[in-house]
C-alpha cells in the first residue's frame, strides 16, 4: 500500500510515522509512505500556493491549479495501481471503520490531500474521489487527520498485526463497541476479574462478551444500534 500526502508542512509527520506500527509496517515493506511538498508545485520565486478568494473573505484559499499538479505528480507514480485521492476537509463524509476496511481492501494507492488555511478552491473538489472529515471541529490543516487515516488504514492491512483477529473484535468493527478486558492481577484494590472469563468456558465467555458489547454500546453509544435498526429510537 502506498500513501501520497500532498502537505504544506512535512516536516509534521515524521514524528507520528516514526514509532510502533506504522514503523514496522514500512520496515516491512507493506506500506510506503510519501510526503509531497505543495510547494515544490509553486510557480512564484515566494512559493505561495494560495490567495485571496475573489468577492472577498477571510483568509487565504489553496489555489486550484498547483494542488491539480501535485495530486498529478502522485497519481503517475503508480499509473496501474487502484488508487483513490481524498480530500481532508471539514465538509467530507465522517470517517468510520468501515470506510478505514474499504481503503484497506480495495486499494493500493491513496493520495490524501491536506487542506489548510480559510480552505480551498471549490474547483479542487472536482479532482478528488473523496472528502472525509473526522469529526465536526475545525483543525489548523489536514495533517492530522492524514496521520489519523494511515494509522487506522495500515493497521487493517495483512501482516501488519501478528494476530490478524485483532481487527475483528475491536470497536466499530461490527456496529457494537468491544466488550471489556482484563488481565493479570486477577484481583486488583478489592476488583475482580469476572469469574466467567477465568471458567475456560468458550461458549460461556462468548455469550457474556456478546452481552457486555451490547450492554456497553446502548450505555456509550445508542447511535450505533439505531443506525442498524437493532432498537428503536
Amino acid at each position: 500500500m502506498k500513501f501520497s500526502i500532498i502537505t504544506l508542512f512535512p516536516e509534521m509527520f515524521s514524528g507520528p510515522f516514526g514509532f510502533s506500527i506504522i514503523k514496522r509496517a514500512g520496515e516491512k515493506k507493506i506500506i510506503n509512505i510519501e510526503i509531497i511538498n505543495l510547494r515544490d508545485f509553486s510557480t512564484d520565486a515566494y512559493k505561495s500556493v494560495d490567495d485571496r478568494p475573489y468577492g472577498g473573505g477571510a483568509g487565504m484559499i489553496l489555489r486550484v491549479d498547483i494542488v491539480d499538479k501535485a495530486i498529478q505528480n502522485a497519481k503517475c507514480q503508480m499509473l496501474n495501481a487502484k488508487c483513490k485521492t481524498i480530500l481532508l476537509d471539514p465538509q467530507g463524509t465522517p470517517y468510520k471503520q468501515s470506510i478505514a476496511k474499504d481503503l484497506a481492501t480495495n486499494f493500493d494507492h491513496i493520495i490524501l490531500l491536506c487542506g489548510h488555511y480559510e480552505g480551498v478552491d471549490a474547483r479542487i473538489r472536482d479532482f478528488v474521489d473523496e472528502e472525509i472529515s473526522i469529526g465536526d471541529y475545525i483543525l489548523t490543516g489536514g495533517e492530522i487527520p492524514a496521520m489519523v487515516m494511515v494509522d487506522s488504514v495500515t493497521r487493517l492491512l495483512d501482516g501488519v498485526l501478528s494476530k490478524k483477529e485483532a481487527t475483528v473484535h475491536e470497536s466499530f468493527s461490527d456496529v457494537l463497541l468491544e466488550y471489556p478486558q482484563y488481565t493479570r492481577p486477577e484481583i486488583y484494590n478489592g476488583i475482580q476479574v469476572p469469574n466467567v472469563l477465568l471458567s475456560g468456558d468458550p461458549k460461556k465467555i462468548t455469550s457474556w462478551q456478546t452481552i457486555k458489547s451490547l450492554q456497553k454500546t446502548s450505555l456509550k453509544r445508542p447511535d450505533l444500534l439505531r443506525a442498524r435498526s437493532l432498537i428503536t429510537s
